[in-house]
């Protein structure tokens, strides 16, 4: 069982320590493997304005410093070869999991390129995409360490995601390998600001307590200690105080889900 919990983008040292530490607490709590996550460069804003990131390099150097602080693993996402390689050469021991942005999950060479680095790589399914069109991915994956498959909802219309529970149990039916659920970019509303992402966070509880019935057992939320003036899918992200509810209620419909098979 995994959470994979941090802000969208990494903005400074102490923030991402703050995250982090609490989220592994609240993981420790209720039994979940932890895996901090932010992003150094948000390669695909909205438009030219959207602030990215504060880089590749300033994000790992400060990656190591979470790591020893507060002991958890790491995820980040890559969006060319050359970054894979870099990570791969310089950051090696400091990056856990590499992750596969949605509109980019259909790029063989970058894919194949992180499968080759002896990482677990988490690929995001596109938006657009079925959930039987994820075995062509999973065909580019070979000689990987692991893969995940992270659902981030499906485009119904303009602006608009949705989360097809049908289409979260064909995976977990047909695909070997874990399924995670992004309860929180799932509730987004793409371009849905205009100049930006909108969203509905408050409907992320509810998505996490109706995944975890369904079986899923590894989830990925993007928190903040004040998402409003996040600079990237505030909308979407949860507040750092109602992220314990989230996972307590997982915990507790996996709990009751355990008992009834026995």
């Amino acid at each position: 069982m995994r959470i994979i919990a941090g802000p969208c983008q990494h903005e400074t040292l102490h923030q991402s320590i703050e995250i982090a530490r609490e989220c592994k607490r609240v993981c420790d709590e209720y039994g979940f493997d932890y895996y901090f996550k932010a992003s150094f460069d948000k390669a695909n804003r909205t438009n030219i304005k959207g602030k990215r990131g504060v880089g590749l390099e300033t994000t790992l150097k400060d990656f190591r410093m979470i790591k020893e602080q507060v002991g958890c693993k790491t995820l980040t996402d890559v969006h060319n070869q050359n970054e894979v390689l870099k990570i791969a050469a310089y950051y090696n021991d400091i990056v856990d999991v590499l992750q596969i942005p949605a509109f980019l999950c259909r790029q063989t060479d970058l894919i194949q390129a992180a499968c080759k680095t002896n990482k677990i790589v988490n690929i995001k399914k596109g938006q657009f995409l079925a959930p039987w069109d994820v075995e062509g991915i999973l065909s580019k994956t070979e000689g990987a360490k692991e893969v995940w498959i992270t659902e981030r909802g499906t485009s119904f219309g303009y602006n608009t995601l949705v989360t097809d529970y049908t289409g979260l149990q064909y995976m977990l039916d047909h695909y070997a390998v874990p399924i995670v659920h992004d309860v929180t970019h799932s509730v987004q509303k793409p371009g849905g600001l205009g100049g930006s992402s909108g969203g509905n966070r408050e409907y992320v509880p509810g998505l996490a307590r109706a995944s975890s019935a369904l079986g899923i057992t590894n989830f990925f939320l993007e928190v903040h200690a004040d998402p409003d003036n996040a600079p990237s899918d505030g909308p979407n992200m949860v507040k750092l105080s109602d992220f314990e509810k989230i996972i307590k209620d997982i915990a507790t419909i996996q709990g009751a889900l355990a008992s009834a098979k026995d």
